[in-house]
């Protein structure tokens, strides 16, 4: 006599959710995490008193502080597998309210860099460059380092070779090989810190032997830096007009940075 075969166990919500976040906890990325829909917020908010919401949006606030010290992007995988944890269900709400209280208290911005892989990263939305980046204030030597990188990637087109890269910078005594007074190892600075925090991007040059590499501009510098105030840094240490070059004129005038408002 055959036995009757059991039907395959059909996982509850719970088994579902643990398994999720097992994944999440494993992998370290939220390929198992998607926007729950509106009915599915609402209903996680009816589960919730506004101080446990309230309490949920300081704690991703803080979390992203700390992150952005470092000035790397903060990853939504990260932000999830951290903070909101069993809130997952409600994370759209708790972002909006996130991105409303930079923007009220700390006069930031939280934006979305990277819509694939959901990284985020805060920008001053009353400067978008440093009023010290022109000067020779030695409070963030780091700062003026990346702007003079950048101001070189932009006038020379957009992209532009690391040997350029680096000629210019001996200009300022600042050697690849050796230990500097403030970035300390210059190359490891420029190649990883700077392109970790998407300020850069350095990549190498197909079909090249030895290989050779080039820089561009990182996400983080695509949003958060004025070319208008790039070029006009730039034609100060010329002594020329702005418009004396034309194309970068063009593009500079046409950035979306330009239309934040800006500190009088």
């Amino acid at each position: 006599m055959s036995q009757k075969r059991k039907a395959p166990a059909i996982p509850n919500s719970q088994t579902r959710y643990s398994r999720a976040s097992q994944a999440l906890d494993d992998s370290g990325e939220d390929y198992s995490f998607t926007q729950p829909s509106s009915s599915q917020v609402q209903r996680g908010l009816d589960h919730l008193t506004p101080a446990q919401v309230d309490q949920k949006m300081a704690e991703v606030v803080q979390f992203i502080l700390i992150k952005d010290q470092k000035k790397i992007p903060i990853k939504r995988a990260d932000i999830v597998k951290h903070v909101m944890k069993e809130y997952r269900n409600i994370y759209s709400e708790v972002m909006k309210r996130v991105t409303k209280t930079f923007e009220r208290v700390f006069g930031l911005t939280l934006l979305e860099i990277d819509t694939k892989n959901h990284l985020y990263i805060l920008i001053n939305k009353l400067e978008t460059v440093p009023a010290d980046v022109c000067s020779t204030n030695p409070g963030k030597p780091r700062t003026g380092l990346l702007f003079v990188i950048l101001s070189i990637i932009f006038m020379k087109g957009g992209v532009v070779k690391e040997s350029v890269v680096w000629n210019t910078l001996k200009k300022l005594r600042v050697e690849p090989g050796e230990r500097h007074e403030d970035f300390g190892d210059v190359k490891k600075l420029i190649t990883e810190e700077f392109v970790r925090q998407k300020n850069l991007e350095y990549v190498r040059i197909p079909h090249t032997d030895p290989p050779e590499h080039e820089f561009r501009w990182g996400l983080r510098a695509e949003k958060e830096v004025s070319k208008i105030k790039m070029l006009q840094f730039v034609s100060q240490l010329h002594d020329q007009d702005p418009q004396s070059w034309s194309q970068q004129y063009r593009e500079a005038t046409a950035d979306p940075n330009n239309q934040r408002p800006q500190n009088v």
